[in-house]
């Protein structure tokens, strides 16, 4: 009896780590959205300068929170090559992508993409669904295609489009690769430290059409430090409570806390697309979530 409630204690605290750490993560994921939006669309800097300042300063502050805790996990750990590789495209598409979206069309794309990539690869490998599993993703996908309907956004770019969508498929791989990680802080900084060959390549690419301003650097300074290093660090921790399902569903959120994000602070307009969309999207991550507990015996993370 006394080890059944410890499991059932156990299994409490790994469920709200998991709801508090995946909830920070995805703020942290539309705050970069709205951060990107607000440097370009002010041309506060360029596309190459933000992604430059925004993986190099990632990179120092997971440095530093490695360091201080450098005693603290010893599982093995050095991230790999190409999930630098996967993160470089993922934060330069991103950035040339919101040269010509608005943050909701952007943040949409860039997370319906993502939500494809890793249903793709899942069913690709073998898993299976349940059956309310695609009953709540086909409702959030649903209210995503609802949003992006010709006339719901003021800003569209087909270019734009191509871009978040390659920026979603490298951050889709990139999340799958990273659910397996021991240690997420570390595997998280060894992958932003070697994306400083791809960094120094685009700089020597773009350098004579760069151009900075004091708010556009803090802009990309505070997405890069906090908003992609600490929380994809922290989203590499959340990764060991969710499948692969409910990892790709949940991401959806991100594009509903960006549009309301550029609302408050780019000035973009909020309408009833976005409102029902928006309950769409959380009422089919709500059922992907509760089908699973429910309905166990058809959890994705079991093979045919």
């Amino acid at each position: 009896m006394r080890m059944r409630f410890k499991k059932m204690t156990c299994s409490r605290r790994l469920a709200a780590k998991t709801f508090l750490f995946t909830g920070i993560s995805l703020i942290a994921f539309a705050a970069n959205s709205i951060l990107c939006r607000l440097a370009l669309d002010g041309e506060l800097i360029d596309a190459a300068g933000f992604t430059v300042i925004r993986l190099l300063s990632g990179s120092i502050v997971l440095l530093l929170m490695l360091k201080l805790r450098s005693n603290t996990n010893s599982a093995p750990c050095n991230g790999s090559w190409m999930a630098a590789f996967l993160l470089f495209i993922y934060a330069a598409a991103f950035s040339f992508a919101y040269i010509s979206l608005d943050t909701a069309t952007g943040a949409l794309v860039l997370f319906g993409s993502v939500q494809l990539t890793m249903i793709l690869l899942s069913l690709i490998s073998g898993n299976r669904m349940h059956a309310t599993e695609w009953a709540g993703l086909s409702l959030a996908f649903a209210g995503f295609l609802f949003l992006i309907l010709p006339g719901s956004t003021h800003t569209f770019s087909h270019t734009g489009f191509l871009l978040m969508a390659l920026s979603g498929i490298a951050w889709g791989i990139y999340t799958l690769k990273g659910r397996n990680s021991l240690n997420p802080l570390a595997d998280t900084t060894y992958n932003f430290s070697r994306t400083i060959p791809f960094v120094v390549m685009l700089t020597l690419f773009t350098i004579q059409h760069m151009h900075l301003s004091i708010q556009g650097v803090i802009l990309a300074l505070l997405s890069g430090g906090i908003a992609s290093g600490i929380g994809y660090a922290i989203w590499y921790v959340a990764l060991a409570g969710l499948s692969a399902t409910q990892a790709a569903v949940v991401q959806l959120l991100v594009p509903v806390i960006a549009a309301l994000g550029g609302v408050i602070f780019v000035s973009e307009p909020l309408t009833y697309r976005l409102t029902l969309s928006g309950s769409m999207i959380l009422g089919g991550v709500l059922l992907v979530v509760i089908g699973r507990h429910y309905f166990p015996s058809g959890s994705l993370n079991k093979s045919p």
